[in-house]
């Protein structure tokens, strides 16, 4: 149930889901012509089956606020039982809406209309049978495809050998250190501070990633973690997020100034 599953929180992304939806459910009630549908004239048929599809798509897009809650109360996060109490919630609130117009739109003044069981069994569960399978689909695809993109934006800090590296995006990546034949990459994993040992060379980071800024033989950091200066006996640092602080020595002080403080103006 905690495990993380595919999710696209894109508003563009589930307005295509929810129009596909509409589409969908439009297709299905012409052609299989349920319960009295057939009954209707093809005017008829034009007029109130595309509601139903409308219905169908308002259903999904009146949770998308409260999945935005979720995702950010969870930290960007989307789990398996995140995406069952979607369902949930969307199967009830179909229910709900597709009874209330039944009654109040479709057989509005006739008398022995369907039985809420009836209408269920008949209609409404082999709705769900075909309408459910598109939804999931199309919400796993789009949060695969999101994925992949996310981690097509990332940066691979890797380790000599078999040593393992790190992907990162690159604005996680707080500092670098450079500990003897390895480096110590302090990131961000969401709002909280780590740290992870991977042997390399900082000369070859540097290298690598130049967007890196060069303060010290033993210090890469990412300028756009920059807090402040900080002057102590006579030597220069720079504070950075998290409260992290990093020597400047003399040989780098004036590309330091010039690239941070260009980038505070």
């Amino acid at each position: 149930m905690n495990k993380k599953y595919p999710f696209d929180p894109s508003l563009k992304h589930h307005f295509i889901i929810a129009f596909g939806l509409a589409i969908w459910i439009f297709v299905f009630l012409y052609f299989t012509e349920p319960l009295d549908v057939s009954e209707f004239q093809k005017s008829e048929k034009l007029i109130y089956l595309p509601l139903y599809g409308l219905l169908g798509a308002f259903c999904y897009l009146v949770f998308l606020p409260i999945q935005n809650y979720i995702h950010k109360k969870n930290d960007q996060n989307w789990f398996v039982k995140s995406e069952i109490l979607f369902f949930l919630i969307f199967i009830l609130v179909s229910i709900v809406i597709a009874r209330i117009f039944y009654l109040y739109v479709i057989v509005l003044g006739e008398q022995n209309p369907y039985t809420l069981w009836y209408h269920l069994k008949t209609v409404l569960i082999p709705a769900f049978s075909t309408i459910l399978p598109i939804i999931i689909f199309g919400r796993f695809a789009f949060g695969k495809y999101k994925i992949k993109q996310t981690e097509a934006q990332k940066i691979e800090i890797k380790g000599e050998g078999n040593y393992e590296g790190l992907r990162l995006f690159f604005k996680d990546v707080v500092c670098i250190q450079s500990s003897d034949n390895y480096v110590e990459v302090f990131y961000l994993s969401g709002t909280e501070l780590k740290k992870s040992l991977i042997r390399n060379k900082l000369s070859v980071l540097a290298d690598e990633f130049p967007q890196l800024l060069r303060t010290h033989r033993s210090y890469l950091i990412n300028p756009f973690h920059f807090s402040q200066w900080k002057t102590a006996n006579s030597k220069l640092f720079v504070l950075l997020s998290h409260h992290i602080e990093v020597p400047v020595s003399r040989t780098y002080q004036k590309d330091v100034k010039t690239v941070l403080n260009s980038t505070t103006i």
